[in-house]
C-alpha cells in the first residue's frame, strides 16, 4: 500500500518502500479474481486510450494496462521503486515510468484518459492538491479511479481499524469523496496467498509487530475476506 504525500514530498511507506520483495507477494495475492479491474472496465475501459497509474510502486500493474492501452505512464515518488518499475516494463515501448507525486504529476494538461490510484491512500481531507492535479491532466471524457480500503466491514477492515486508529473514520472518508463529486462502488475481494509463510510475511509488513501477532494468532489459513471502495469520477 504505497502512499502519496499530501505535501511537497512523498511520505515514506513502511511496506513497499522498505520491503518491495514482500510487497510483490501482496500484489500477487490481492484480488485474484480481478473484481476491481472488472468494475473499472464497466465504468471506463482503457483499451486504446492513454492510462496513468498514479503511485505505481514497482510497476506491478503496468504490463496489465499495457496489454490494451495505447500508452501507459506510471508515476511514483520513490526512486528505487521507479527503477524497479522501469526494469519491469523495459520491453514495453509504450510504457513510461516517471518520478513524481499526486500533487505534482509530471504530465501536460489534458494528456490522459484513464487514471488509477490503487492503495495510494487518498484518505479524505488533505488530498485536494492531488485531486486538482487530476482535473489538470485528465482530458474531457476521461475518468479517474481511486481504490482504497473500506475499513467499515470485512475481516481485513477490522484489522485495519485496529492497526491504523489515527485515520479518519470510514464515514468521514465517504463524506469527503461524495462532496468532491466522486461515486462509490463497494467491492468484496480476497487477500489470498500460496502459503502460510507468504501470508505471515505480508501481514508483518502491513502492521506493527503487536498487531501482526494478534492477527496471526486469531486467523488461521492463507486468505481473508477484504472489502474495498472503488471511487470513480468522469471528467
Amino acid at each position: 500500500m504505497s502512499r502519496l504525500s499530501d505535501g511537497p514530498d512523498a511520505v515514506p511507506s513502511p511496506n513497499i518502500w522498505q520491503h518491495p520483495a514482500t510487497y510483490e507477494l501482496e500484489n500477487r495475492g490481492v484480488d485474484p479474481e480481478r473484481v476491481i479491474e472488472a468494475a473499472m472496465v464497466s465504468v471506463a475501459d482503457w483499451a486504446g486510450r492513454a492510462v496513468l497509474d498514479l503511485g505505481c510502486g514497482s510497476g506491478f500493474h503496468l504490463p496489465r494496462w499495457a496489454e490494451t492501452a495505447r500508452s501507459v505512464v506510471g508515476v511514483e515518488p520513490h526512486p528505487e521503486l521507479v527503477a524497479l518499475a522501469r526494469r519491469r516494463t523495459r520491453s514495453l515501448p509504450h510504457v513510461r515510468v516517471l518520478v513524481g507525486s499526486a500533487q505534482a504529476i509530471p504530465l501536460p494538461p489534458a494528456s490522459v484518459d484513464v487514471v488509477q490510484a490503487r492503495w495510494a491512500y487518498f484518505f479524505g481531507p488533505g488530498c485536494e492538491p492531488g485531486l486538482e492535479e487530476l482535473h489538470r491532466v485528465v482530458r474531457r471524457g476521461g475518468a479517474a479511479f481511486v481504490i482504497d480500503n473500506d475499513y467499515s466491514r470485512s475481516t481485513f477492515g477490522r484489522w485495519f481499524r485496529r492497526g491504523y486508529p489515527h485515520l479518519p473514520s470510514s464515514r468521514e472518508v465517504e463524506a469527503f469523496w461524495s462532496q468532491q463529486g466522486w461515486t462509490r462502488q463497494p467491492l468484496d475481494i480476497r487477500w489470498s496467498f500460496d502459503s502460510r509463510e507468504d501470508f505471515e510475511a505480508v501481514v508483518r509488513i502491513e502492521y506493527d509487530a503487536a498487531n501482526a501477532d494478534l492477527i496471526l494468532a486469531e486467523h488461521d489459513g492463507t486468505e481473508v475476506d477484504y472489502a474495498v471502495n472503488l471511487w470513480w469520477k468522469r471528467f
